[in-house]
């Protein structure tokens, strides 16, 4: 096969012309580096190598893109970059990445339990279900969980403060405040023991505002 043509495309691509037809779309920077031109001898080989060098740039450069913007998981990562590469080329920019330090499973999975934990006030089971969603492996899962899983009627009882306060006036406000709380991930025994204090606590509450009347 000989290159018929060379041109420019738009991202930083230039499209490889063999034997008077498109072949495929290439990194230009990529094939600046293998010094190919028009009128060059190509062999499959030498092709595949090209493609195989373009993709793997390309999903460096994506990675380094989406890291400067916010933190992601492996998985995650792997994901958004195979959209505009091969997945081997999306794995291995993923890898370099760790190498590098630019990315770690464990930090961000300890960042986004807190996040999980302390703003969205999700249950474990809940918080476990979102990490495996981000690819967070089991067993790192269930390490963090001891350090970080705060109580769950306590906590429980700062959602309530923070979300349900208004609704626990009648039936139906107690009825929408434990249907949230169950989807956020809280089991109904759990949630029923913190009703419960907090219903105790509403009366010492009431209590001591009536003896200071």
């Amino acid at each position: 096969m000989f290159i018929t043509a060379i041109e420019k495309r738009r991202n930083m691509l230039s499209a490889l012309f063999l034997d008077g037809e498109f072949a495929v779309n290439i990194d230009t920077e990529t094939l600046l580096r293998f010094r190919y031109r028009p009128g060059m001898k190509i062999s499959d080989e030498q092709l595949n190598e090209l493609i195989t060098a373009s993709d793997i740039r390309r999903a460096n450069e994506r990675a380094l893109y989406l890291l400067e913007h916010r933190s992601y998981s492996k998985k995650e990562l792997i994901e958004k970059i195979q959209r505009t590469t091969s997945k081997e080329a999306a794995q291995a920019a993923v890898d370099r990445m760790e190498e590098l330090d630019l990315i770690n499973d464990k930090d961000y999975a300890k960042r986004y339990m807190a996040k999980l934990f302390h703003h969205k006030g999700y249950a474990a089971s809940r918080v476990q279900y979102e990490l495996r969603q981000k690819g967070i492996d089991k067993e790192m899962i269930a390490e963090l969980m001891e350090e970080e899983q705060p109580e769950p009627v306590d906590k429980i009882l700062e959602v309530i403060q923070k979300k349900y306060l208004r609704y626990l006036q009648d039936e139906k406000g107690y009825r929408r405040a434990v249907n949230g709380l169950q989807r956020l991930g809280y089991r109904y025994e759990d949630i029923k023991q913190a009703l419960w204090e907090f219903s105790i606590r509403q009366d010492q509450e009431q209590t001591l505002q009536n003896d200071w009347e």
